[in-house]
């Protein structure tokens, strides 16, 4: 009876325990469900080609996304069976990384970021593009908020709106969560079990691995490689070459600012003296250094540059040809203005990328003509005032305290009294202690034979007043 009655008790609790697991089972959201990390694999097989080795270092730029362009040419043309992107990044240019975001879901052959260590802000997107995310222990991926060049501070709503969009569609379109993508990027989002409202998410790879971002943790990219059963294929380290390098180092939003310095700053300067000189030799120098590297990476086309030069030559009409300062000049200015924008942001013709891809290439212009106008400025004020600079022009002020004088002077006769020998009318000649000095009167007229005194020297210039009564101490000299 016992027995009877504690195996109907043990029926009864596997009942409600299998009740317990379908109810859960049934309950579980499905946005959970896709955080399941997926195998480390493809659905097709690989090619017998090569497998590539990409680096992704450093500030996201323009030269980068040129790079990686044609890294992806390359590993097509050889047939590569794998393209492996080493990532170790904290972001960059939004629009740089959207080419490289656009090259990455379009490229043919299978591509994994490896993450080794960051992958923040820019890198983000970037890795959500690949096929497959593997992270090294201790990475990181996401920050991916956009942030104004100048303060570092979070850029408005409409520009996290589109990088919530490229998150979002960029993780959808491998099969990725996109509410864990959104909240990369915008911290008022909350995903249950994952990130908290007013958080930007960050995830290591253990969470990565956990949340479905990431698909393995590894240690090295060998081991990545033998992960895919790929160990025995030709391993090709792709690099970049010494005029990318240059070109990247020309092309980096720093040394965009220094040359579009140069430029303006050169052209400021030459136009305050006459001639072709220094100054002038800067701003072309400038000029050459910032175009050419933009025109080779693809950046600036043939109307841009001449779009430059047409704003120029209106500057220098409106100063040597036209006076005044009117049509010319205004139009001339915004010509140079626009045509710098244009050429710091990737456009085919007149279609450019979403306004907020072009802040940073508008903040880098407006940063430059502050750092403009402040060394025009300090220049203009303390330059002039260096040693060095007056061994190159000459002094801007000549006095006779320093012993400059522009024609002989009669400081000695100050205060001293003599006898006119001709009439002043107001001008004449009158003798000091045996000498003929050429002298004026403040307007009177002087007769000959007077006494005069003389109360102003300047230069060349002698004044005398007449003296009607000539003091016991006044007494010209025998």
């Amino acid at each position: 009876m016992i027995r009877e009655r504690f195996s109907g008790f043990r029926t009864v609790c596997a009942a409600l325990l299998l009740l317990a697991a379908t109810f859960l089972a049934t309950a579980l959201p499905a946005q959970a469900q896709s955080r399941e990390p997926k195998p480390l694999s493809f659905e097709e097989a690989f090619t017998e080609g090569p497998v590539y080795v990409v680096p992704i270092e450093g500030m996201i730029d323009n030269g980068l996304s040129r790079y990686i362009e044609r890294a992806l040419e390359d590993a097509e043309g050889d047939e590569a069976a794998l393209v492996l992107f080493e990532i170790d990044t904290f972001g960059g240019l939004v629009d740089a990384a959207d080419k490289i975001r656009k090259d990455l879901l379009d490229a043919p052959m299978p591509t994994v970021a490896f993450i080794d260590k960051n992958a923040a802000s820019a890198g983000a997107l970037i890795s959500y593009a690949a096929d497959r995310i593997v992270m090294v222990p201790g990475a990181s991926i996401g920050a991916a908020t956009v942030v104004e060049g100048g303060s570092g501070e979070a850029a408005p709503d409409k520009y996290q709106s589109y990088m919530r969009g490229l998150m979002r569609a960029t993780a959808e379109a491998n099969g990725r969560d996109p509410q864990i993508a959104e909240s990369m990027v915008d911290e008022t989002l909350e995903v249950e079990g994952i990130s908290e409202a007013g958080k930007v998410l960050t995830l290591s790879s253990q969470e990565a691995l956990q949340f479905g971002v990431a698909d393995k943790i590894l240690e090295t990219s060998d081991e990545v490689i033998d992960a895919f059963g790929l160990s025995e294929a030709q391993l090709v380290a792709h690099q970049t070459s010494t005029a990318e390098r240059i070109l990247r180092f020309l092309g980096s939003p720093v040394v965009q600012s220094i040359l579009m310095l140069m430029m303006l700053g050169g052209l400021y300067f030459e136009l305050q003296t006459p001639g072709v000189g220094f100054a002038g030799s800067v701003a072309l120098i400038g000029a050459a250094l910032f175009f050419a590297p933009h025109y080779l990476l693809g950046l600036v086309e043939v109307w841009e540059i001449l779009l430059f030069a047409v704003g120029v030559m209106l500057i220098l009409a409106e100063i040597f040809v036209i006076p005044g300062f009117g049509i010319a000049g205004v139009s001339g200015i915004l010509l140079v203005l626009i045509s710098l924008v244009v050429s710091l942001v990737g456009n085919v013709g007149f279609s450019f990328p979403p306004l907020p891809a072009l802040t940073p290439a508008v903040v880098t212009v407006a940063t430059t003509l502050v750092l403009l106008v402040m060394s025009a400025f300090a220049l203009g004020r303390f330059l002039p005032k260096t040693e060095r600079f007056n061994r190159l022009v000459l002094a801007p002020e000549l006095s006779s305290a320093t012993g400059y004088t522009a024609a002989e002077t009669h400081t000695e006769y100050l205060g001293q009294i003599g006898r006119s020998l001709t009439p002043l009318r107001p001008s004449g000649t009158i003798e000091i202690g045996g000498n003929r000095v050429d002298v004026v009167t403040s307007g009177e007229f002087i007769a000959q034979g007077e006494q005069v005194k003389v109360v102003s020297v300047r230069g060349s210039r002698v004044e005398v007043r007449p003296i009607t009564v000539l003091p016991p101490s006044e007494t010209s000299p025998a």
